[in-house]
């Protein structure tokens, strides 16, 4: 099986038949976003969601939004700074969630963090991501 074959998005209308309604939800919400909200040129919209398609690692995404900005004259160049923008953006926030890493440490030592283990039942994870 291939994870990310391009065929795979034929099944959408399979998706869409599962939710009708929560899919037709995200349809219009797309459609104002891309359409009918003008604040943003088309061209800038598409560059965005190159650079979040990375982000978020969604190879389907990264193929239709870079064929859509090509389509509106958008250069290799630009996409590629755009995802470089999103590469450090991205950095940059680990780098500034490590502060969590920092207070986390200086707040429970062995023997807080031994009490606090025990306190929760073991079934349960210490944390969702």
């Amino acid at each position: 099986m291939n994870y990310y074959d391009s065929n795979n998005l034929r099944r959408i209308p399979d998706l869409i038949r599962l939710a009708p309604e929560a899919a037709q939800s995200y349809l219009t919400f797309e459609h104002q976003v891309y359409e009918e909200l003008k604040g943003i040129p088309l061209r800038t919209k598409e560059l965005i969601a190159i650079a979040v398609s990375h982000v978020t690692g969604c190879p389907y995404c990264i193929d239709a939004h870079v064929k859509k900005f090509q389509s509106l004259g958008g250069t290799r160049e630009e996409i590629f700074e755009a995802v470089l923008v999103a590469a450090c953006t991205r950095a940059g926030a680990v780098l500034s969630h490590a502060t969590h890493s920092l207070v986390a440490y200086e707040e429970g030592g062995p023997q807080e963090q031994q009490q606090s283990t025990e306190a929760q039942p073991k079934h349960k994870p210490d944390c969702f991501c």
